[in-house]
């Protein structure tokens, strides 16, 4: 019994509510919201214009300094190397930021190193903390059925 409880223990203290995730371009298209008759009507009256106006729009530009505010945390890809940052600030092109556990570390990153597609902030996941939640009290339950039993 208490080897299961000291594991149900360290296994708690290895998780977290938080984790880094990329946040996805929001969709401008129109399409998807209309009514499947007008849908159908706007394809027939657009079909003789297709042939000057490509059918996919390009998603917007990613605003590289917009997304790496100062202190944000965030998890970036440089040259194939991941890092987990705090942005400290931006001197013209280079992005100045400090490793999540050493403050004292200063990285110097230019703009065009950073893959703009896999930079994600750190949030809260809700999902995560419903199971540790529902885990912890399933283990607190199965603790007082012991302990009556």
């Amino acid at each position: 019994m208490q080897k299961y409880l000291y594991l149900i223990i360290i296994s708690f203290s290895f998780t977290g509510c938080y984790t880094y995730q990329v946040k996805k371009q929001t969709a401008t298209a129109t399409d998807n919201k209309q009514e499947p008759a007008k849908a159908a009507v706007l394809a027939d009256n657009n079909s003789m214009q297709a042939k000057n106006i490509p059918a996919a729009q390009s998603p917007a530009p990613i605003n590289i300094q917009e997304k790496l505010a100062p202190n944000k945390n965030v998890k970036i890809d440089v040259d194939g190397k991941s890092y987990k940052i705090i942005v400290d600030r931006w001197e013209s092109d280079s992005l100045v930021a400090h490793p999540v556990r050493s403050p004292k570390k200063v990285l110097k990153f230019h703009k065009n190193q950073i893959n703009s597609e896999k930079i994600a902030e750190k949030r809260f996941s809700q999902p995560i903390a419903d199971i540790i939640t529902v885990t912890a009290y399933a283990g607190i339950g199965a603790l007082i059925w012991f302990l009556v039993r």
